[in-house]
This record gives C-alpha cells, structure tokens and sequence, in this order.
C-alpha cells in the first residue's frame, strides 16, 4: 500500500484479511487467555485494522460507524454514494 491512495478494492482486500486474522487469533484466545505473544499480536493487528478503517473513510467513507464521524465527511453525504460492493471507484 504505497501513497496516499490505495484503490478501494485492495484496501478492502487489505481489511478483510487483517479482519480475519483478528477472528482467528479470537478464537484461540478464548481457549488461551493468557497467551503473551497471541494478545501482542492482537494489539498490532488490533491497531493496523483501526488504521485501514480510518484510511478507508477518509478516501471512500465509513465502513463501520467507529470511522463515521463529521472530521472526514459531510453530514450524510456517505450514504449517496455507492456501497463497497456496488462499484470500484477512485478517491474522492
């Protein structure tokens, strides 16, 4: 993901799979709750999920109501335009 905008197919790809990494360490987690390395490497991925999120609302707006807020957009304006699914575009 090299400057500042990373077209909205791979950034999706990018989240989903750090999305489902997180799931899996969750699942390992309830069965190894005091497992240092496995809640350090939640954190980091915890972090870099946050990160591609905000980076996501800032180019194509939010994909989870944690990244909706009024810094990045205008009123809802987001919801005029077409969902992640519906068509591949450039950024705004």
């Amino acid at each position: 993901m090299s400057g500042n905008c990373t077209s909205k197919k791979e950034l999706l790809q990018f989240i989903d799979q750090v999305s489902f990494a997180i799931d899996d360490l969750l699942l390992f987690l309830d069965t190894h709750p005091k497992e240092k390395r496995a809640l350090e490497y939640y954190s980091e991925l915890s972090a870099r999920r946050n990160e591609l999120l905000e980076k996501y609302a800032k180019f194509y707006g939010p994909l989870t109501i944690d990244t909706g807020n009024d810094s990045n957009l205008k009123s809802w304006q987001w919801m005029e335009q077409p969902f992640p699914w519906e068509q591949e575009g450039g950024c705004r």
